[in-house]
């Protein structure tokens, strides 16, 4: 347990970016889960439509630092060829 104060606010503040951490990561996980739906049913036009929210998606998951921008760069890269293919 926490013995001072400010361990104790600290306790308090990882809670809650853990579970701000927690939605980013399962949004970034739903992306990706649907972006290969769209791309496994051969449904092309529906995965460009969906490519710059997908896009968009990662990003902002990179950016708050819940995966690296090199790994959402490189996911982004990899499902690009795929939609454009």
């Amino acid at each position: 347990m926490p013995n001072t104060k400010s361990a104790i606010r600290r306790v308090r503040r990882v809670k809650k970016q853990t579970q701000i951490n927690r939605i980013r990561k399962s949004k970034y996980k739903k992306a990706i889960k649907s972006m290969d739906t769209f791309i496994q049913s051969k449904e092309k036009d529906k995965a460009k439509k969906y490519f710059p929210k997908f896009q968009s998606i990662l990003m902002q998951v990179a950016k708050s630092g819940v995966i690296n921008k090199k790994t959402a760069a490189r996911k982004i890269s990899k499902i690009s060829k795929k939609v454009q293919s």
